[in-house]
């Protein structure tokens, strides 16, 4: 077994580089996310020593721990007082970072994000009409109950909603789609509110609920991924009429409002001029003087 270290240590070792380039602590992380890729460095696995790695970079001890603690804190590594630093065992920290990093720095539509919850959680309600224990289906029941009691708080609602969504994700079984469902949740329930003031909106999506549930009740994981689709199909479109009444509404308003300002300029004119009828009885009257 102590061979075997050796060997992977000797192996990691003899793929390390010398850093030549300006950003030494980047080009450092670099490299161990490219080992880690590789499979040269594994799961918790243990790093050699500070000193054996700043040898190898050819680097200072400063620009090595400054790159091992930007690995730390984006979940690719652990480092432990006393017990050295190594490559975490579950990655879904770091994946869970990246993404939300990217949802947050970048602009995505409430579309393109619905259309991939559209696929991931047809897979998840497909694996949790097979996977759910009956635990998970009592959930999913007094989730439903709660809905219905709320069908007119569209905030609890929406909450409720959220809820419902990663319980069902959660027994599915995947962590990954767990994962990735949990994040863009968490970026779309700011929508939810308008979506749910649809008229009939939070009845029609209960329904939609129960029928997900009913699919998976009965073990039958293609209705169940077929009712989570068009469910999500049906709320892509409630999200559609709830965008396009605001757009109405704000051209209404737009449109009062200019009609209002051109009154007000109209009646203004009329103040500043004088009418032509008094303007003829002044000039009569003056000519009698």
């Amino acid at each position: 077994m102590k061979k075997l270290l050796n060997a992977n240590k000797n192996s990691v070792e003899s793929k390390i580089r010398p850093i030549t380039k300006i950003s030494i602590s980047e080009e450092i992380a670099k490299q161990i996310i490219d080992l880690i890729s590789s499979g040269d460095l594994q799961p918790g696995q243990r790093l050699p020593s500070e000193r054996e790695l700043c040898e190898h970079f050819g680097a200072s001890r400063s620009s090595l721990r400054e790159a091992l603690r930007c690995l730390s804190i984006v979940g690719v590594l652990n480092a432990r007082v006393g017990d050295g630093t190594s490559v975490a065992a579950d990655g879904g920290r770091f994946l869970r970072k990246i993404v939300e990093w990217r949802l947050i720095t970048e602009r995505h539509d409430v579309e393109n994000l619905m259309e991939v919850r559209i696929a991931l959680e047809g897979v998840s309600a497909a694996n949790a009409a097979l996977r759910a224990t009956e635990e998970d289906r009592k959930k999913f029941r007094a989730l439903l109950i709660e809905m219905k009691a709320a069908a007119k708080d569209a905030r609890k609602f929406a909450v409720l909603d959220v809820d419902f969504h990663i319980a069902l994700a959660n027994s599915s079984g995947n962590t990954l789609v767990f994962d990735l469902v949990s994040m863009i949740r968490g970026h779309l329930v700011r929508v939810l509110p308008k979506v749910l003031q649809l008229p009939n909106a939070m009845p029609l999506s209960t329904e939609e609920h129960v029928t997900i549930v009913e699919a998976i009740e009965r073990r039958d994981a293609e209705a169940a991924r077929a009712s989570m689709h068009a469910h999500l199909e049906a709320v892509l479109q409630r999200y559609g009429d709830a965008v396009r009444g605001t757009a109405n509404s704000r051209t209404a308003a737009n449109h009062k409002s200019a009609m209002n300002g051109n009154l007000t300029k109209r009646s203004a004119r009329r103040a500043e001029k004088p009418i032509a009828g008094t303007a003829r009885s002044r000039s009569s009257a003056g000519k009698q003087l």
